[in-house]
């Protein structure tokens, strides 16, 4: 999921725009984006388009609800775990026993609604408390799939500057850790001026070379950035390649570690060559002559 684009729940005009467009996953949102005066209105457009929409292909659908101490949680996830959905975005949790809760709240609506497969639980990292905790909130339940970094909301009630990079990066690289403990994906925050295409692609570049999965988007001129972002390179895609032939090599003649192109590679390194191949893959970047390299690594 290289890129995540929002969409406010009251606007159900946007929303099948948004599903027909190229972003990766589509965010539709509860919570922020919406008055609180339009609260039941927007959960109950996400409710529809949920039941009624047909197929997706490969994109993930997810709702950022309302957080648990608020008036709307409850009747957010009973309204919108419907079958199709694949993610729910908790904001602000800060306690393994709120993780708990949500998805003890998602369980009773799944059931209550037929929903089959289950609905994932992505975690918003937007407070002091929930940085210094994040790994147990992402250890709390098996339903967690992975961490968002929320800078605005860390930032703002400390004072910090939004585009103050050493606080960026810290904040950064200790959700990234965090997600690492707990062997979920980290997943990039929103940039919200959607002008400043430089700044956004900086802060993408960033959070690709810190292992993000991939960064959200409030504006659809932010996906092709994102999606650039977080593609492999031929040169990635050329090198992970190389490293599965030689792990192959290597296999036959009992050898665990080996070089290619002047790099020492062992098995972490041959496995992050598979996952690189594997998105390739996925994102059909590869040629048909190279879709299947002489190697049973992948």
């Amino acid at each position: 999921m290289r890129s995540k684009l929002f969409v406010p729940g009251s606007r159900p005009e946007l929303f099948a725009k948004a599903l027909a467009g190229d972003a990766d996953g589509i965010s539709f949102d509860l919570e922020d984006a919406v008055a609180e005066t339009r609260k039941a209105e927007a959960r109950e457009a996400v409710r529809g388009f949920l039941k009624n929409v047909e197929a997706v292909g490969s994109k993930i659908l997810i709702v950022r609800v309302n957080a648990l101490d608020t008036p709307h949680f409850a009747a957010d996830i009973a309204c919108v775990a419907q079958p199709g959905l694949h993610v729910i975005n908790l904001p602000k949790p800060e306690t393994p026993d709120q993780v708990r809760a949500a998805a003890d709240a998602i369980e009773r609506a799944e059931h209550a609604n037929g929903v089959a497969a289950r609905i994932g639980l992505l975690l918003n990292i937007e407070t002091p408390k929930a940085l210094r905790d994040a790994a147990a909130l992402a250890a709390a339940h098996p339903r967690v799939v992975g961490l968002q970094l929320g800078l605005g909301d860390l930032f703002e009630p400390l004072g910090i500057d939004r585009r103050e990079a050493a606080a960026v990066r810290q904040a950064m690289f200790a959700v990234r850790m965090a997600a690492g403990v707990a062997g979920v994906y980290a997943y990039d925050s929103a940039f919200a001026n959607f002008r400043d295409v430089e700044g956004f692609r900086e802060e993408a570049a960033l959070s690709r070379r810190l292992g993000f999965l991939g960064k959200s988007c409030i504006h659809p001129s932010q996906v092709a950035l994102a999606n650039a972002a977080f593609r492999p390179t031929d040169a990635e895609i050329a090198h992970a390649l190389q490293v599965l032939a030689a792990a192959d090599a290597a296999s036959a003649h009992g050898v665990g570690a080996y070089v290619v192109d002047g790099r020492m590679i062992d098995a972490p390194f041959a496995a992050s060559a598979r996952a690189v191949v594997a998105n390739a893959r996925r994102l059909g970047l590869l040629p048909a002559a190279a879709a299947h390299p002489p190697t049973h690594h992948e």
